[in-house]
């Protein structure tokens, strides 16, 4: 079983054995380590992969075990009104267990709407803290609690991240400030897109306002280095794949432009992060399906199904019965994982599936990253749905990853 306190510094070695690559050169080894050391504090505070697209792709139902990564915990969360009978929730990194295990804590017990909103959507109120050590700190467990009362870099208790805006903090968050910084170098408010009206309109400032950016020397230069994508979650060996033959200014133009004008702003939460830094104040700006207050009472009734472990997902597999999940949800993991960690994962998915299970992933780049690196007669069990894969890649709010791929166990 995955321990429910971890060791200490077991979250920093699970990250680095999961991102280091043994075979490769000694420059690319110490970017990898860079990473690992980037990546062991939080990273999101958000999950940046659409739960609704992914919902439609995964067919869950009440018989549904779900075995996902964690993440910022926002994804499994929102499964739950889907009716699933259980969801595992998995993550190497220590920040993403806490900062999932005190969601749970606030859903269960905020229950008005307006404080749990204060506390979880808007983030960044000065009576958080109370709210916390009264209301959430007496019923988490001590490893969490001793993560959000320990301190940061420059010595303030983490959990002050939600007086502060917690989407603001993170690798994803910094990020985010940074393009935001950078983009007002140039004169441009990102915020400027969250006033269209249409999706038009919506597409005029991209054009106008937001492309030319990409086009500036300091951007293409930051842009030509690996470690400047570390804020997105982009490890080295995934910063290849994703920018292909092209420069990867060009990459992150593409991908922009997506969520800035195929979606209107005024139904993506995903939209409000990046130009905003944060969930709209009005009572109809979006948010994830979890936080929606119609949705809460199912939400917060399955809570109990819901179970987060700090561990590696392959080892959780392995350490699991034969036919225990039916859907599995790996974000785009594999894109960091060698072909011996592929076929690894894939032989604990095959032992472990029931009957009609289906796996979803994301890559950075736009091809599925599978044939020819897992066994061919491993992943013949399985048959790969191109056109939900397609319709799942154009439906995906969020707009980063190159594809979503969707393969279903064959009968």
């Amino acid at each position: 079983m995955i321990p429910s306190k971890a060791e200490p510094n077991s979250g920093a070695r699970l990250i680095e054995g999961a991102v280091v690559r043994d075979t490769a050169g000694r420059s690319a080894r110490l970017l990898d380590k860079a990473f690992a050391l980037a990546f062991k504090g939080l990273v999101y505070a958000q999950i940046w992969e659409d739960p609704v697209a992914d919902m439609a792709a995964l067919q869950i139902t009440p018989e549904s075990r779900i075995l996902t990564i964690a993440s910022g915990s926002c994804n499994a969360l929102s499964y739950l009104t889907a009716d699933p009978a259980a969801i595992t929730c998995v993550d190497l990194n220590t920040a993403h267990v806490a900062l999932g295990k005190l969601k749970l804590a606030a859903i269960r017990h905020l229950t008005d709407y307006a404080h749990l909103r204060r506390f979880i959507a808007e983030a960044d109120h000065p009576d958080n803290l109370a709210t916390y050590r009264e209301r959430l700190a007496p019923h988490l467990d001590e490893t969490t609690r001793r993560y959000w009362e320990g301190r940061d870099l420059v010595g303030r208790q983490r959990i002050s991240a939600f007086t502060r805006g917690i989407y603001k903090q993170g690798l994803l968050g910094s990020f985010i400030g940074a393009a935001h910084v950078v983009a007002r170098l140039y004169k441009v408010d990102l915020r400027e897109l969250l006033g269209a009206e249409t999706l038009e309109d919506q597409r005029r400032v991209f054009e106008e306002r937001l492309a030319p950016v990409f086009e500036r020397r300091l951007v293409r230069w930051l842009t030509d280095h690996p470690a400047s994508l570390f804020g997105l979650g982009i490890p080295p060996a995934q910063y290849d794949a994703l920018a292909g033959e092209r420069r990867m200014a060009d990459v992150l133009r593409a991908r922009l432009e997506k969520l800035a004008c195929d979606f209107p702003v005024n139904d993506n939460y995903f939209a409000w992060q990046a130009f905003s830094r944060g969930y709209g104040r009005e009572s109809g700006a979006p948010l994830p399906p979890y936080l929606q207050q119609d949705n809460l009472p199912v939400v917060r009734e399955r809570l109990d199904r819901l179970d987060i472990r700090h561990g590696n997902f392959t080892e959780v597999l392995r350490q699991s019965a034969s036919a225990s999940f039916d859907r599995y949800i790996l974000l785009d993991a594999q894109d960091w994982m060698s072909d011996e960690q592929l076929t690894d994962l894939w032989t604990q998915i095959t032992r472990t599936a029931r009957p009609g299970s289906r796996v979803l992933f994301r890559t950075a780049a736009e091809p599925d990253l599978l044939p020819g690196r897992v066994p061919e007669g491993l992943l013949a069990q399985w048959d790969y749905r191109e056109s939900e894969s397609r319709r799942a890649t154009r439906d995906d709010r969020s707009s980063i990853y190159g594809g979503v791929h969707l393969y279903v166990l064959k009968d």
